[in-house]
């Protein structure tokens, strides 16, 4: 691997092909696509050790990161995963989809067999070299588990029902609560409409993203791509600054599942985003024991166990529960968003995730959905770019603190590293009383 390949560039995605220089070695993302073999995953932390480091990590995204790699041994590694047959997004615009897409009986449509089509046209237009390298889409079909909350994206379709019709509703630049709308197009015209919005992007160069376009400019640009794929029958309906709603039923990934086929899917979560290949070789073990036929990846660092019963599901559970393993929603540590921090990011000047455990542990009886503590090595706050009831930077005067805000703001104050467990429980304590904290 040349210098050249090993990616640099700020704020880019790092994929197999193009490693990033962190502080352990190289970093490299995958996004796996459908449901991976547990002999796979197997195979895949056995490469994570040998490799690299052993550390893996899953992103707020869903995505599979393995760290401590060489220029040397990160060819290695993607020949490893080639031969493992382990079907992965190539490196480019990421398109996410429902983690549980094709198996979820809730579901009401094809939203990965749409993101393959979008996937095939996208590297056929070469967008990705004129995008900046975190722009996403987003495709969601409805089902148990949606895209709605808290995870981003520049373009967004979700599909709708009504009156035995099907379309997919376009928005852009957020989440499903706070991405402007802009009306909805038949199913066939899904790949069209993606496309189009993301060259509206592109033509705003390569550091823009949705949101940028909707700040400097509204939404005229968007509505004008879509004019004449906007399925009429609700185009007089549509206002510029709709936002879509957020079902109020949503499910958690953590917890059980219940598949197209009968059996279960079991989620369970990474304490702060990571494990060691050894950890997760043992999961998997536990996984075969219980009869399970694969994994996935979710959103909000979350592993999905494929093929469960309603009688092995307990079992592995509980040995998922025994590993350390995040098993229940309401657990704390869920509720701190921590960086890998220093030394493992060259960036950071504290030791972001080595302190998460101890700042989780004090802050339990205060947080919740609503109040997340957000625990960044600098201040490009990485692993939750959007706005936390409480963030914490680290500078190189201490750590600082951000009340509603995001790592960007200006803090609120600033305490030495032995100081911040007692601290944040302050902060988390005051917020906790305040109604509406966040």
């Amino acid at each position: 691997m040349t210098a050249r390949a090993i990616n640099q560039r700020r704020g880019a995605c790092p994929g197999l092909s193009e490693p990033m220089p962190t502080g352990d070695g190289l970093l490299v993302r995958l996004m796996l696509i459908g449901t991976v073999a547990l002999d796979a995953f197997a195979g895949l932390c056995a490469a994570a050790r040998t490799h690299g480091n052993g550390v893996i990590e899953i992103t707020s995204r869903g995505s599979i990161q393995i760290r401590g790699l060489s220029a040397a041994s990160a060819p290695r590694l993607a020949a490893d995963i080639a031969a493992l047959g382990i079907a992965a997004a190539e490196d480019g615009i990421p398109v996410l989809t429902n983690p549980l897409a094709g198996i979820d009986p809730e579901e009401i449509f094809d939203a990965a067999a749409l993101a393959a089509k979008l996937r095939r046209a996208l590297a056929d237009a070469s967008l990705a070299t004129r995008l900046a390298p975190k722009v996403s889409v987003a495709i969601d079909g409805g089902g148990t588990l949606d895209l709605a909350e808290g995870l981003a994206a520049d373009v967004r379709l979700r599909a709708e029902a009504s009156n035995d019709a099907m379309s997919l509703r376009v928005s852009v630049g957020g989440d499903g609560a706070s991405a402007v709308q802009l009306g909805a197009v038949l199913p066939a015209q899904g790949v069209a409409a993606a496309t189009r919005l993301l060259e509206v992007i592109a033509r705003h160069g390569r550091d823009a993203r949705a949101r940028d376009v909707l700040a400097g400019e509204g939404v005229a640009r968007f509505h004008s791509a879509l004019r004449e794929l906007i399925a009429p029958a609700v185009r007089e309906s549509d206002e510029p600054d709709f936002r879509l709603p957020v079902d109020e039923r949503r499910v958690d990934a953590i917890g059980t599942h219940r598949l197209r086929d009968g059996s279960l899917a079991a989620g369970i979560g990474l304490a702060f985003g990571h494990t060691d290949a050894t950890a997760l070789e043992k999961l998997i073990d536990a996984a075969a024991d219980a009869g399970a036929s694969g994994m996935r990846t979710a959103p909000g660092r979350t592993l999905l166990t494929i093929g469960l019963t309603g009688e092995t599901a307990p079992s592995f559970i509980a040995a998922a529960e025994q590993l350390g393993f995040i098993v229940r929603a309401d657990d704390p540590r869920r509720r701190v968003v921590a960086c890998a921090g220093a030394p493992v990011c060259a960036s950071a000047h504290i030791a972001a995730r080595t302190m998460a455990p101890r700042i989780a542990e004090s802050a339990a009886p205060f947080v919740s959905d609503q109040l997340v503590i957000h625990i960044s090595g600098c201040a490009k706050g990485c692993a939750h770019p959007g706005h936390a009831a409480l963030t914490v930077v680290g500078t190189a005067a201490g750590c600082a603190l951000i009340t509603n805000g995001s790592s960007g703001d200006r803090a609120d104050t600033l305490v030495q590293t032995r100081e911040l467990p007692d601290a944040i429980a302050r902060s988390a304590r005051v917020l906790a009383a305040e109604p509406g904290h966040v």
